[in-house]
């Protein structure tokens, strides 16, 4: 099926690719985090660079796996492939970010790359249907999730975010551009007057959400954190969610007394 192309990011779910994909060609951005090794550094304004490096490396297959944050990009830098594509890489900037992964994954492909999704890669990183942990959610756990599914599915439009918090009915909070770990945060911060007990995170792809380059991903962190901000459990899309660590992940959230569920709530 052709050598693979890993882009790479920040977290570990690029080092437990590059792992399984020993033969697997690794890139990196300058100025942006990673924990993979031997890996080659572009910078983004080198585009046209890199597409040259991974057509002389024989790379049909391309992967983009872990955090990126958008880059500032110097124009006086562009290679004369960047000064190709620039125009419509900005016109898609200003679509927000599904119309510009949407951008980037044409860009790849009318240079014959094809863009996999790390969990096509790695099934094992997502869960079938039904509860992962001892705990259970409660009928209450399952009307705040069917709840949570209502808010999302209103919000998938406007490309806002992944996840929302729901509590007896109530919303706490909506993931933004700060990401799930900000919401939990401000979820632990509200004020205990306007709590009813302990509430849910419920994270799904957002409706259209091209799963190949931004699959939502939960981790152990987001257990330590859905914990502390004194929530019950938490719900993900089956199929379509990673579980980073996921050993770690169901053990902490068995530790903690916390659910975690995948699928949807009939």
């Amino acid at each position: 099926m052709g050598r693979i192309g890993i882009l790479a990011g920040a977290g570990q779910l690029p080092v437990l690719l590059q792992n399984n994909y020993p033969d697997a060609l690794v890139i990196t951005f300058e100025g942006m985090a990673s924990d993979v090794q031997n890996a080659q550094v572009f910078r983004f304004e080198h585009l046209g660079g890199l597409f040259e490096l991974l057509t002389n490396q024989n790379i049909t297959r391309v992967c983009m796996v872990g955090g990126l944050s958008r880059p500032k990009l110097d124009p006086a830098l562009f290679d004369d492939g960047m000064k190709a594509i620039a125009p419509r890489l900005a016109s898609a900037m200003a679509s927000g970010d599904d119309g510009l992964l949407k951008t980037i994954i044409s860009i790849f492909a009318e240079r014959g790359l094809k863009t996999v999704g790390v969990h096509e890669l790695l099934p094992e990183l997502t869960a079938p249907d039904g509860v992962l942990t001892k705990v259970k959610p409660t009928d209450q756990h399952i009307n705040d999730i069917k709840r949570a599914d209502a808010i999302l599915s209103a919000l998938s439009p406007v490309d806002v975010g992944q996840a929302v918090v729901v509590e007896h009915g109530i919303c706490l909070g909506i993931e933004t551009i700060q990401g799930t770990d900000y919401l939990l945060d401000q979820v632990y911060s509200t004020r205990s007057q306007l709590r009813r007990g302990k509430g849910v995170l419920v994270k799904r792809p957002k409706l259209g959400q091209d799963l190949r380059v931004d699959m939502p991903t939960i981790g152990p962190a987001t257990v330590q954190n859905a914990a502390r901000a004194g929530l019950a459990g938490i719900a993900i899309s089956s199929g379509c969610v990673l579980l980073a660590d996921r050993t770690k992940l169901l053990e902490d959230a068995d530790a903690l007394g916390l659910f975690v569920v995948a699928g949807a709530m009939e």
